[in-house]
């Protein structure tokens, strides 16, 4: 191969880069982003640059200096289309792109309000721009209604209170990440906000956001209520960006579709959010949002580009994924992949306690474990998962843990 494209200059379009020359790629390498910053780091915009801790110079990934991967940046420039069978990428400005070779790492778009655009104070979070804007907004602001009770919901909720500000956490769902973890679990997070003085509404979803007579936002929920607002944040979830695939050619269905080993075409693969793949190891056709994912497929995804193009076979990607996020002084750590209705068995602490770890299971094996502050716990059991932990065992584990417990056998 002599030229090789990344499209997203992302965690997982750099990770790819950065793998692609670490195993021994030295032709021209391409590195398109249709924001105007270098790779930058995610998951602190929800948190330390939300409140304040961090600037946004803090999040920059270690690029280094500009020719160490002796790429060329072709940064705030979008990728408008694509053709697959000639592997030809084309940008906003014009620019085509002919390459050996593509990696396709252009990740997700937050998911918006019908009716919304316009309306003054309403923000999502996905960039450092987004980022930098709300925390501004938040500067001296009292109230904020935080729509969607996920992890980016729940995270701006916290980041928000630790700023003293008031907030209104809205969820449809009957607890927050119940489409994730179950209700069980859900309502523990529920527990967490309200303990920590957010007003939680469940179960109700928003009508119309609009602009009310002091010319801030008015939310209108489906029960009725009226919440006015200095500040909205919108965190319903993304949408993976692949619009400009309508035409490439590609396999398109919530994301782009490549085979177990993340080939999308020939001399293309995906990776990141982007990206949707069946993982054998849980029998399943996914896509991840998670940051390590990011990582971990991006630097797998480079590696099938070179062995394809050495004629050599491509290896199935099959991680447990993982993930974790922040929640005042939580730390909240989920490995696998739960579905709502999978059993539930606690093996340490217990779900009304600061600290617990539960393991998901269905069909006679464990699919996930959940932590909230037993790190070393999740991790241990992250590496059972991955060589196909037994139902039984689970149960056994969580027998020994009530028996030990305080008034247990």
């Amino acid at each position: 191969m002599d030229h090789i494209a990344v499209v997203g200059a992302s965690l997982a379009g750099l990770r790819a880069a950065e793998t692609l020359r670490a195993e021994g790629f030295t032709g021209r390498l391409s590195i398109v982003g249709d924001e105007p910053h270098r790779p930058y780091d995610r998951p602190p915009l929800s948190k330390q640059v939300l409140t304040g801790e961090w600037d946004a110079e803090r999040i920059a990934l270690p690029v280094g200096a500009p020719g160490r991967l002796d790429a060329g940046w072709l940064l705030g420039r979008a990728a408008v289309r694509l053709d697959a069978a000639a592997r030809r990428v084309t940008l906003d400005d014009g620019t085509v792109l002919d390459a050996d070779g593509i990696v396709i790492a252009t990740g997700a778009s937050p998911r918006l309000l019908p009716g919304t655009d316009g309306v003054a104070g309403v923000h999502v979070l996905r960039t450092v721009d987004d980022a930098t804007a709300l925390a501004g907004a938040l500067d001296g602001a009292r109230s904020a209604v935080v729509v969607g009770a996920g992890f980016i919901g729940s995270e701006v909720a916290a980041s928000c209170r630790a700023r003293g500000v008031e907030v209104v956490l809205v969820e449809p769902l009957p607890q927050p990440l119940a489409r994730v973890l179950g209700e069980r679990v859900g309502s523990v997070v529920a527990d967490l906000h309200r303990r920590h003085g957010v007003d939680v509404r469940l179960g109700v979803g928003v009508e119309a956001v609009t602009t009310g007579a002091t010319g801030r936002p008015r939310v209108t929920l489906a029960d009725g209520s009226v919440l006015d607002a200095e500040v909205v944040v919108v965190g319903i979830g993304v949408i993976p960006n692949t619009a400009w695939l309508a035409d490439s050619g590609l396999a398109l269905d919530d994301g782009v579709l490549c085979d177990e080993t993340t080939l999308a075409a020939p001399g293309i693969v995906a990776a990141g959010d982007v990206a949707r793949w069946p993982n054998r190891r849980f029998d399943e056709v996914m896509r991840v949002e998670h940051w390590e994912h990011a990582l971990d497929m991006a630097a797998h995804a480079a590696r099938r580009l070179l062995a394809e193009a050495a004629g050599e076979p491509g290896e199935a990607y099959e991680p447990v994924p993982w993930f974790w996020s922040d929640q005042y002084d939580r730390k909240i750590q989920l490995a696998g992949r739960p579905h709502p209705d999978d059993e539930l068995a606690v093996v340490a602490g217990d779900l009304d306690g600061d600290r617990f770890c539960a393991l998901y299971g269905r069909d006679g094996r464990a699919t996930a474990v959940l932590g909230i502050n037993l790190a070393g716990r999740v991790v241990r059991y992250r590496r059972a998962l991955a060589d196909g932990l037994a139902w039984d065992q689970v149960l056994a584990d969580a027998e020994a843990n009530a028996a030990a417990a305080p008034g247990g056998a």
